[in-house]
């Protein structure tokens, strides 16, 4: 089977090539396997990409590829699990990643009043990553908190809820200090 399309481009050079990585992350992968019997290896392919997010603060590719074989899983099995769910980011972010619950309870309790003036602060459109690096901004689906809307989530891990402009001020002040000193420890 030929490995050039019909310009000569050569195919297998676009192919990603695996992930190395080291042995500590690599005993964090087994485990996570070890919760599984021997022949659902795979159902631990969420928790190994969070681990891999952990590292390298994205899932790429290389990194799809390394946990197919890994987990024993076609390539494209993780790839639909990592693009699913967007608690998994598949591109370099910001240091931190705001998502905006804009679900219809949250927009109805002002959650897209509060996505549009993160854009006006952070000086950023929807997606986007600000220029210095540090915020990134993404909208949400359900998180769970309808109740406490608007609601916003920082880094996958951080539930920040009854988020007024002036909380969102707090919180974003308080980031961009943790950043700053971050850079200079």
């Amino acid at each position: 089977m030929s490995t050039t399309d019909k310009k000569g481009l050569d195919l297998k050079s676009l192919e990603p090539v695996p992930s190395e990585f080291s042995g500590e992350v690599l005993a964090r992968f087994a485990v996570e396997v070890a919760k599984y019997p021997s022949d659902q290896k795979q159902s631990a392919v969420m928790a190994c990409l969070s681990i891999v997010q952990q590292i390298n603060g994205f899932v790429d590719a290389s990194d799809e590829l390394f946990l197919s074989k890994y987990l024993e899983m076609s390539p494209m099995a993780v790839h639909e699990v990592s693009t699913f769910y967007n608690m998994y980011n598949l591109e370099p972010l910001g240091k931190f990643k705001i998502n905006v619950c804009t679900n219809l309870p949250c927009q109805l309790r002002g959650g897209l009043n509060a996505l549009d003036y993160l854009c006006d602060k952070l000086g950023t459109a929807v997606g986007e990553t600000t220029k210095d690096g540090i915020f990134t901004l993404q909208p949400g689906e359900c998180m769970g908190a309808c109740a406490d809307a608007p609601v916003l989530l920082v880094n996958d891990r951080n539930m920040c809820s009854f988020m007024s402009m002036e909380k969102i001020d707090q919180l974003i002040d308080g980031l961009k200090q943790v950043a700053v000193k971050g850079d200079h420890s």
